[in-house]
């Protein structure tokens, strides 16, 4: 059976763009039988920002409750923490030292806060950060990884630790590949399009986040740049279109020229206007669901005890195999 592993990581609320490039999708291929799907926290990685303790709870907690408001069908996938299973971490340290300085030094979060901010301030937690998700990848012996385009990078990073390994010590570890989304992947910010829709950033004037009232998320849709011109129309020469063309369809189940068509002769505030209801009504039911569930605390506890449960049973064996090569008692 293949088996299917990604995360989101419990930083910030999630975004529309979360919903669009991730969860959606992980709600529409849960209950797929022929797969087994692994959808975890990954509250080990959000440590790097060093967060609140309380604040980091209630958002891992909450990242669990939209999964679950989204479809994720928790009878037939499993839903845990990332620190609920302590393999992530050992496996981390194991798998240091079959990874390069050099390998860790081109990873492009890094090198970004480091040409931004220098090199020397930054967290050893951050630095090593592509070997902990390799570690979370390569336990459960996953087929594929759904990523966005930001994410490949590890995934490929992850493919020459595990053929390392493999190289010395014999067949351990399944190569995964990395599934990118193609349409809908990167959802762009609504204030500046050349920019991912992030749920990190400060200034949430371009971002629709999940929690936001249907007042709020009408007005930010109201507010969204658009391109010169009139026409309601997607191309390279149209960012801001094309990123709200791409939400309206992914919400609506319509393709873009079908959209194009209907919105031919009119300007952009009906568009807009019209896209901002679609996206109200769409999270209204997500947000209901998830209070309920924040609310309620039991459903949550069962999801993740089902979803320990299994990811112990496999990361557990597939730690004890890499021990046994190594020589570690």
């Amino acid at each position: 059976m293949k088996r299917i592993v990604s995360g989101v990581k419990p930083t910030g609320d999630l975004t529309l763009g979360n919903y669009i490039g991730a969860v959606k999708r992980w709600g529409e291929m849960s209950a797929d039988p022929a797969a087994e799907h692994f959808f975890f926290v990954p509250n080990l990685h959000a440590l790097t920002s060093r967060p609140d303790p309380e604040e980091l709870l209630t958002r891992s907690r909450s990242v669990v409750a939209w999964l679950i408001a989204a479809g994720v069908d928790h009878d037939h996938s499993y839903i845990f923490m990332q620190s609920q299973v302590s393999a992530h971490s050992e496996l981390t340290w194991i798998l240091n030292n079959y990874t390069t300085i050099g390998e860790l030094n081109r990873m492009t979060q890094f090198k970004d806060k480091s040409q931004k901010q220098g090199a020397e301030g930054q967290l050893v937690g951050l630095y090593d950060y592509p070997v902990l998700m390799a570690a979370d990848i390569l336990l459960y012996d996953a087929d594929e990884v759904p990523v966005g385009d930001d994410q490949k990078q590890h995934v490929e990073l992850t493919r020459d630790i595990a053929m390392r390994f493999n190289n010395i010590h014999g067949d351990t570890f399944k190569v995964p590949q990395p599934t990118v989304q193609t349409e809908g992947a990167r959802i762009m910010d609504l204030q500046d399009p050349t920019k991912k829709m992030s749920k990190s950033d400060e200034d949430t004037s371009g971002c629709i986040l999940l929690t936001d009232d249907e007042k709020t998320i009408k007005k930010k849709f109201t507010r969204a740049v658009t391109d010169s011109g009139s026409q309601v129309t997607a191309g390279a020469d149209k960012p801001a279109l094309t990123n709200l063309l791409v939400i309206y369809s992914i919400l609506s189940g319509r393709p873009v020229d079908q959209l194009e068509e209907q919105y031919a002769g009119v300007g952009y505030g009906d568009f807009k206007a019209d896209l901002a209801e679609l996206a109200a009504k769409t999270i209204a039911p997500l947000q209901h669901k998830h209070d309920q569930l924040m609310k309620d605390g039991d459903k949550i506890d069962k999801a993740l005890e089902h979803g320990w449960w299994r990811a112990s049973e496999l990361a557990n064996a597939k730690l004890a195999e890499v021990k046994e090569k190594l020589g570690l008692i």
